[in-house]
């Protein structure tokens, strides 16, 4: 999903235009995000031991030990990554650098994961971006902020769907240390605000009427799902919202800007 926002931006900062040169965008962020994510899984091993979604992962569940060994791995992913990320553009550079830099610092137990997670999920869309057009717009800050509305939808949902796990491992902050038919009201606020900032997009983007159909039809989507679960707070229906959030949402928004603009303009 990283890596496919990614070339998204880069279409979309190049007016819908393909080149070859997409290519080294998708695997530069491919890369790098494969270890990034490495190193989110080393440093979060322990806490991933202890939860039920996620203790049969290589590292918790010892099929890769000591963990240690992953390092060489990861370590050299991220400098293959960032390397190819310098050649593009030192924008893209430091784009790829700040989300690395998360992904070395990153705590499951012991921070809110909401400010990483926007930046280490706005790094790929601004790698791909730079990459194409190195310099901001209000195009890329609004598709920033789209991914910043959306992150939570996608993993405080999740958090509440697991609710129990996330306890268990040591977990405290938002969403766990509010009750259930509290938290569910924020996640129901941030579906709204997410709808509008889409349709902003819209207008700021410049894009045409095949967008504007899929984000509405999605918006009024994502809405009802967070509305569903602030009446319920049912972990079901959180569990419904974080997969709606993936790629049904994310992925078609993207996709669309991109057939959007290579289509109709």
């Amino acid at each position: 999903m990283l890596t496919f926002i990614g070339v998204c931006a880069a279409i979309i900062a190049g007016g819908g235009h393909l080149s070859l040169k997409l290519l080294l965008i998708a695997l530069t962020i491919l890369i790098a995000s494969a270890g990034a994510n490495g190193l989110t899984n080393y440093l979060d091993r322990d806490v991933d031991a202890r939860m039920q979604r996620t203790k049969h992962r290589a590292l918790p569940s010892k099929r890769i030990y000591p963990p240690e060994k992953v390092l060489p791995l990861t370590i050299g992913l991220v400098i293959v990554g960032l390397v190819l990320a310098w050649q593009l553009h030192p924008f893209v550079f430091l784009a790829g650098l700040g989300g690395s830099i998360v992904a070395a610092t990153w705590r499951k137990k012991v921070t809110c994961v909401y400010p990483q997670g926007v930046i280490a999920s706005c790094a790929p869309v601004l790698m791909g971006w730079f990459a194409i057009e190195p310099a901001f717009s209000w195009e890329i800050l609004f598709l920033c902020l789209l991914i910043a509305i959306w992150l939570p939808l996608h993993v405080w949902s999740i958090m509440i769907a697991n609710r129990e796990d996330y306890l268990g491992a040591g977990i405290s902050y938002f969403p766990m240390s509010w009750q259930v038919k509290d938290a569910v009201k924020v996640l129901l606020a941030f579906s709204l605000v997410l709808y509008a900032a889409s349709i902003g997009l819209y207008f700021v983007g410049g894009f045409a009427w095949l967008y504007l159909i899929l984000v509405n039809l999605l918006g009024i989507t994502m809405v009802y799902a967070g509305s569903r679960l602030a009446v319920s707070s049912d972990s079901q229906d959180a569990w419904r919202l974080y997969k709606l959030s993936a790629f049904p949402y994310l992925g078609l928004i993207f996709l669309t800007m991109c057939l959007d603009i290579w289509l109709l303009k």
